[in-house]
């Protein structure tokens, strides 16, 4: 059973992007939390897409 890489990288993108979102809340760098914030959700579409993939081609 392979895991789609869309999966992989959205999931991989939501943390990069909470990390971001942490130091910039620990900084007051509003710019790194909003773009932290960006990039959690370009990887929840992502790991959604990914999940999608899955499902047409009948992997759990």
């Amino acid at each position: 059973m392979a895991i789609d890489k869309d999966r992989v990288e959205g999931s991989m993108d939501q943390m990069k992007g909470k990390l971001k979102e942490v130091a910039g809340k620990l900084t007051g760098d509003e710019k790194l939390k909003n773009e932290g914030r960006a990039d959690q959700i370009k990887g929840k579409v992502q790991n959604t897409i990914g999940g999608i993939k899955d499902a047409v081609r009948g992997d759990k």
